[in-house]
């Protein structure tokens, strides 16, 4: 008895293992097929969730597969960071494990694109030393209190961003604190400045045309371009220090001739 049971854990593991394996194979020739088609730098990393994986091989269907990548170019970005979720995907495992041409299905995707206050400055001529920060309601009510015009108490903190960065003024390099709001309009990611004044909350020294013209500086159109798996941007806010722009697909086929960046 002791036997057959050492007996059934052996095979219990070689069955473990031969499923851990063939899904690296297959999480590696997904991640070839995402570099080529998506245009990355390194290949991304994959991960064909559900156990066990020989199950779903065999129908051909994964309940769900996530990638990410770095080094992505979105657009104008350059250093673009990538999370993608693709849900109901459809790729047999002859095809993956083949050495002909990929071709993934997927019924539903949801992308994240985040930018990073250094991609961002490279955008924004005459601007240094750039962060982005989050706002809430009170910092906003906050700014009204300070002399901001009474309309910025009116918008949504999850839409908007606290961008900071060195300008020259008469001269001399100040920090400033510039809220704008982030929109999406028309599918594309634009930051409207709303209010501008020094980073520590003061008024800045200078005439209202001086102020618009830092201001000029900072309203820039940023093309995020087509978000990777064809996702449609529908939404775009600060998150941790970066810009996140995210959205949903449905109905892909991935691979082929289909392309997936803009």
């Amino acid at each position: 008895m002791r036997r057959l049971v050492v007996a059934l854990l052996v095979l219990v593991g070689l069955l473990v293992a031969a499923d851990f394996g063939t899904a690296a194979l297959a999480e590696s020739a997904v991640s070839r097929q995402m570099r080529q088609q998506i245009g990355l730098a390194d290949d991304p990393a994959v991960r064909i969730n559900g156990f066990p994986f020989l199950t779903q091989a065999v129908a051909g269907r994964y309940s769900s597969v996530d990638v990410d990548a770095t080094r992505l170019t979105v657009g104008q970005f350059r250093e673009v960071e990538l999370t993608a979720h693709l849900e109901d995907v459809t790729a047999p495992l002859s095809m993956l494990l083949g050495s002909g041409p990929k071709k993934v299905q997927v019924a539903q995707a949801e992308g994240t694109v985040k930018v990073d206050a250094n991609d961002l400055e490279r955008l924004v001529p005459g601007v240094t030393k750039m962060r982005v920060e989050n706002v809430d309601t009170k910092a906003l009510q906050q700014l009204v209190k300070e002399g901001g015009d009474a309309s910025l108490a009116d918008i949504d903190p999850d839409k908007a961003a606290r961008i900071v960065g060195t300008v020259s003024l008469l001269g001399q390099p100040i920090e400033v604190a510039v809220l704008a709001v982030l929109d999406l309009s028309g599918g594309k990611a634009q930051i409207a400045p709303r209010d501008v004044r020094l980073s520590d909350g003061t008024p800045l020294p200078i005439p209202q045309a001086a102020q618009r013209a830092i201001l000029a500086q900072f309203t820039q159109p940023l093309d995020a371009g087509d978000l990777p798996f064809q996702v449609k941007p529908e939404t775009f806010q600060a998150q941790d220090g970066e810009l996140v722009i995210s959205g949903t697909a449905s109905g892909l086929d991935l691979g082929g001739s289909t392309s997936a960046t803009g």
